[in-house]
């Protein structure tokens, strides 16, 4: 057979490696054969093939005429690979061989050709038993080599092969195990794979979309009771919800209320209130008021003992235009933080739960999914929409034309309802083709609904006033560290990133809680002579937070916290980026934080910072990753006049 390996990869040793060491290493090669289960006639011919090598390295004369050779055919073959001629009776030594040598892929498909008609051995001989074990080894590493490479689907393929061969070999159950556990294990990260992959690629999206329905019907939910962390394909909650918030900002809106629908049919309260945040993304994001009704109806049809829906029916009753109901459903929230907020907030009730409507659609609904821009809420140009005022118009018509039909029927004059009243859907009549009495013009209906209208967009003039003030009022969010490893790229995923995408979790938040880039917007200049542990913390923070902020082209404050020097790096981090059509997102924060010398215009610390980033590219695929984990970093700071600045820092390990 044809051996795609050279003598001295086959002996493991560089082409420049003199006598001495070549006798060295054959040494320890002959010592420790592999103890996988080879029969002893193909450990035999591995020692015979690895002292036909050293005899021929070790041999000035026929090493030279060997590298001759090599570089000869190098030269004339530039794109192939060097190969050794060996008997058909060293087959099984020459695969384990290469297999040693790290070449998994190729020794895998020479195992199972030779395993095939009309290379197939005799049933029961030792040739069998080498090839078929030595294909189960070194399908496992070529697929975990592909995993390496983030080929995750490849690595898949590898795996089923590997598993339908055993079956048919029929001699080796445990392998066949070890290949199926390695195939349930893979499964996640085949996910993220095929859903990163661009949107033009709607056959990969649909079988991952496929997969992730599967992995988490095969979990019994998103949440489920009494999980099993013994079956192949279970991962702990913590790092399920991990995965799940990478994967998420891989997938469009329309993806995720579709899959959050038919989880909630099945029992998943999780999947319920995400749904209601889906439908609500969708609504606003596409000017569609029916998926806030659809929202409205999901909510409310939820049991959940640990999510108060009223804030959340406040906010849909507002941007559909029940002001009234807002009102209502504002008042008898259960959380008393809130409600001092709404109460002490600038200016009028409405103002203050249009505020609040507002946040809760930038933090909570809008992040988190691959299609929908969670940037630059605008109440103002969701009550201006045409679409919007025609879908509000038609429900306040019907309203109407109800309320009129029950007093009609209260007076004993009429025992049903008008028969085009029956559903927001059907009441869907034109302005011109109604009658008189319910024209627009003339409708006292219409005419509430018009101030309504006015009465919103004023209230949003007087919050967007108010925003700043609201914001420091607003109590610090929770975020969730997302943990899988080794990570594709391609989230975005994302998403993938650790940005405002990543406060999407499995249990939605009504209250209101600030992000990195409003706790940039308190910074303030570290003026104090001998500032206190908390105050350097503070600066730390500030320039993890503002760093990050720059790199992804936002506004970022970090002449309040570091240099100029170090502001001119960050600049050139962030302008190559740019050329190179990439988006990196970082997540940092400092766990711990220690004083290592303290002088009048000189301090340093010692922290530890948990750290992890994604970069995309401009179509949202993740390119790369670090994954979390914890930094050790001196920083120094200096004192500029009064003010102390970062001005160097230096990562540890």
């Amino acid at each position: 057979m044809d051996l795609p390996i050279d003598h001295f990869r086959l002996l493991g040793v560089s082409p420049s490696a003199d006598p001495a060491s070549i006798l060295r290493r054959l040494q320890t090669r002959s010592d420790s054969p592999p103890d996988d289960g080879f029969t002893h006639e193909g450990l035999l011919q591995r020692q015979a093939l690895l002292h036909r090598s050293a005899d021929l390295l070790t041999d000035p004369s026929e090493r030279a005429d060997y590298e001759a050779a090599l570089l000869s055919l190098s030269a004339t073959h530039p794109n192939e690979t060097v190969g050794l001629d060996l008997a058909a009776s060293s087959e099984v030594a020459g695969l384990i061989l290469l297999w040693e040598a790290g070449a998994a892929l190729e020794a895998f498909q020479l195992a199972r050709q030779g395993l095939q008609p009309p290379q197939a051995p005799a049933l029961g001989s030792g040739r069998e038993a080498d090839l078929t074990l030595l294909a189960a080894l070194a399908c496992r590493d070529a697929a975990r080599d592909e995993q390496q490479q983030r080929r995750y689907e490849s690595a898949a393929q590898l795996l089923r092969d590997g598993i339908e061969l055993q079956q048919r070999m029929g001699k080796l159950p445990d392998q066949q195990a070890r290949l199926q556990q390695e195939l349930d294990d893979l499964l996640p990260y085949r996910v993220l794979d095929l859903l990163s992959r661009d949107l033009s690629d709607a056959d990969a999206r649909q079988q991952g979309i496929s997969l992730l329905d599967q992995l988490v019907r095969d979990r019994g939910g998103l949440d489920p009771e009494g999980l099993d962390s013994e079956t192949p394909a279970a991962m702990g909650q913590a790092d399920f919800e991990s995965f799940f918030q990478q994967i998420r900002r891989f997938l469009t809106v329309q993806e995720q209320v579709d899959l959050f629908r038919g989880w909630f049919a099945e029992g998943s309260i999780e999947a319920g209130c995400l749904a209601v945040f889906a439908l609500a993304a969708a609504g606003y994001s596409r000017r569609k008021p029916e998926f806030l009704e659809q929202a409205r109806e999901q909510l409310q049809r939820l049991v959940a003992s640990d999510l108060d829906p009223m804030p959340l029916l406040g906010c849909l009753d507002l941007l559909l235009g029940n002001v009234a109901e807002a009102s209502l459903h504002f008042s008898a929230i259960r959380d008393e933080e809130l409600l001092s907020w709404l109460a002490e907030h600038p200016g009028d009730h409405l103002a203050a739960q249009c505020e609040y409507c507002r946040v809760w659609l930038e933090r909570d609904v809008l992040p988190g999914y691959r299609d929908v821009d969670a940037a630059g809420v605008d109440l103002d140009a969701w009550f201006a929409d045409r679409d919007v005022q025609a879908y509000v118009d038609r429900i306040d018509r019907q309203s109407a034309r109800l309320g009129s039909a029950a007093t009609v029927t209260g007076a004993g004059l009429s025992s049903a309802p008008s028969a085009d009243a029956s559903s927001p859907h059907e009441a869907a009549l034109d302005d011109d083709h109604l009658p008189a009495e319910e024209a627009p013009s003339s409708d006292p209906a219409n005419q509430r609904l018009s101030n309504r209208l006015r009465w919103l967009a004023a209230s949003l003039v007087v919050g967007l006033v108010a925003a700043l003030a609201a914001a420091v009022m607003l109590r610090p969010r929770e975020t969730a560290p997302v943990v899988l490893q080794p990570e594709p790229d391609r989230q975005d995923a994302v998403e993938p990133k650790p940005s405002a995408q990543d406060s999407a979790t499995l249990k939605p938040q009504a209250i209101l809680q600030p992000e990195a880039s409003e706790v940039a917007a308190q910074l303030q200049p570290l003026l104090s002579d001998a500032p206190d542990d908390a105050q350097l913390r503070m600066l730390v923070q500030g320039w993890l937070d503002s760093k990050a902020q720059a790199l992804q082209g936002q506004p970022s404050q970090l002449p309040v916290v570091a240099r100029q020097r170090l502001i001119d790096q960050v600049d050139r981090e962030r302008s190559k980026a740019v050329v190179a059509g990439t988006t990196t997102v970082v997540k940092a924060s400092v766990t711990s934080l220690d004083v290592v010398s303290r002088q009048p215009r000189r301090i340093e610390l010692q922290a530890q910072v948990a750290y992890s980033d994604s970069t995309t590219d401009r179509s949202g695929t993740v390119v790369d990753r670090t994954v979390p984990g914890s930094l050790t970093i001196t920083y120094i700071l200096g004192r500029d006049g009064d003010q102390w600045k970062l001005t160097a820092y230096i990562p540890q390990g």
